[in-house]
This record gives C-alpha cells, sequence and structure tokens, in this order.
C-alpha cells in the first residue's frame, strides 16, 4: 500500500473514532506515531497540537492537513483532511436522515452517555501526553529525583499562568495564544 494509502486509512480510522473533537484524536496520532515512526515522531505532535492550536479552524482537521503535508507534502495534506472529515459527514447524513428515530432511541441515548466519559478519558490522556512532552524531562529520573531537571520551569510557569488567565479574565484565546509566542520567542522556550 502507498503512503498516501495508508495516510489516508489511517486518518479514516482515526476521524471515525475520535469521538470528542480534535483533541480526540491526539491518542490516534500518537499510535500512528509509533507504528510509522518515520512519519513523525511524538515531539513533532507538540508541534502539531501548538501551530494547529495558534492557527484558524477545527484541531483536528489542522492536524490532519499538517501531519499529512510532513508526511507527503500538499497531496498528503488536502487527502489526509478529507480522510479524516469523511466518517463525520457520512454519519451526519446517516443521522440528519434518521434524526426523529435516533433521537428518542433508547439505545442511542445510552450509546451518548457512555460515549461522553470515553471523550472525557480520550482528551485528557491526550492533555497528559502533551504535559509530558512539554513540561517533564523524564530522562532525569535515572540519575535520581532531581525537581530543578525534572520540570521545564519556565514552560510550567508559561502555562500555569495561562491557565489561571484563561479562567479568570475571560480574554479572547487568540490574546493568549499571542501573549504565548510571544513570551516563547523572548524566553527562547
Amino acid at each position: 500500500m502507498t503512503t498516501i494509502l495508508q495516510l489516508m486509512a489511517e486518518f479514516f480510522k482515526t476521524g471515525l473514532f475520535s469521538v470528542g473533537g480534535g483533541l480526540a484524536t491526539l491518542p490516534f496520532l500518537y499510535e500512528m506515531s509509533s507504528r510509522h515512526p518515520d512519519w513523525f515522531s511524538h515531539a513533532d505532535i507538540a508541534d502539531m497540537i501548538a501551530i494547529s492550536e495558534s492557527t484558524p479552524g477545527a484541531i483536528g482537521i489542522n492536524m490532519s492537513t499538517y501531519a499529512g503535508f510532513h508526511v507527503a507534502g500538499v497531496p498528503g495534506g488536502i487527502l489526509a483532511s478529507l480522510a479524516l472529515a469523511a466518517p463525520c459527514v457520512i454519519i451526519i447524513l446517516i443521522i440528519a436522515r434518521f434524526l426523529k428515530r435516533f433521537r428518542e432511541s433508547r439505545l442511542v441515548e445510552g450509546a451518548f452517555y457512555g460515549l461522553r466519559p470515553a471523550s472525557l478519558a480520550m482528551i485528557s490522556a491526550a492533555g497528559l501526553n502533551v504535559f509530558k512532552i512539554t513540561m517533564i524531562h523524564l530522562e532525569t529520573l535515572s540519575g535520581g529525583l532531581n525537581l530543578g531537571a525534572f520540570f521545564e520551569w519556565k514552560a510550567l510557569i508559561l502555562g500555569v499562568l495561562i491557565f489561571f488567565g484563561i479562567r479568570k479574565l475571560k480574554w479572547n484565546p487568540i490574546i493568549f495564544i499571542a501573549i504565548s509566542a510571544a513570551v516563547g520567542i523572548i524566553f527562547q522556550f
């Protein structure tokens, strides 16, 4: 199977099973990176997230475009994005056709009840992976627990400040993205 077809199959599967939105694609991207290390690394995923969060559009589509472009250029970016979106479009068209019956179904209601915590778990797991890549240095544990070397302190402090800024100030997220980029440039994270 050619790389483009593999890429499309991987992103179609990701689009089919990443229930919960764009961040729910992260566990699939980590798995994809493990199976296809020549495509992109786990560290590359952190860059994908940063770029995808700071550009307009849905994060899942942005990440698929970035990953596809990284693997196979412009055609890879376009086809990975289409493959990620295709299952959603197909499922929504089917649901729209039978909306009344689905809305009143106890089975569908029960399925959505179960999918909500699954979505939360997938997004949380992805968030922990991003935290691990961005905020800590696990390799320092082999030499004993040295907190000074274990944490990426500047990134941790920036993350905490941005988190509380978002919660308390209620500014537009674009402001926090710009602040983060400026701080990163100034302090050379």
